[in-house]
């Protein structure tokens, strides 16, 4: 199977967060499924860091490529076609990462394991 993370799944998996469902522990853990992290997530890490509403272990450069390479994880680019598919998503959530990541969910025909509860309102299948 294949599936792409939410920024929030990909935090609490790194730091080993309770939070994290069973359902998506279980989905991540499994080294047969393929699971994406898009830079979508990188970014969104990054700004956060910089304006300190997210602290790191390390640095975001060491951080997020060291995790990804550590865990297995698919690195998703952005592309065009992500992008504009944005025009055609609903308002439903105002968050320009959370957007960019369910079209990126969307375009790539992608489950997205998320603990954010306003992407069940698009046209995307939700691991939680």
């Amino acid at each position: 199977m294949q599936a792409l993370l939410d920024t929030n799944a990909f935090l609490f998996w790194t730091t080993n967060d309770l939070k994290l469902s069973s359902a998506a522990r279980n989905l991540i853990s499994n080294r047969q499924n393929e699971i994406f992290f898009s830079i979508v997530s990188a970014w969104e890490i990054v700004i956060k860091a910089q304006i300190s509403k997210l602290s790191l272990p390390d640095s975001p450069e060491i951080y997020i490529p060291s995790r990804v390479s550590y865990y297995g994880f698919t690195p998703l680019e952005i592309t065009m076609k992500d992008v504009l598919q944005i025009w055609h998503l609903e308002t439903h959530h105002n968050d320009p990462f959370d957007r960019l990541l369910i079209a990126q969910a969307i375009v790539n025909n992608l489950p997205i394991i998320t603990a954010d509860s306003k992407f069940y309102l698009y046209d995307v299948t939700v691991i939680w």
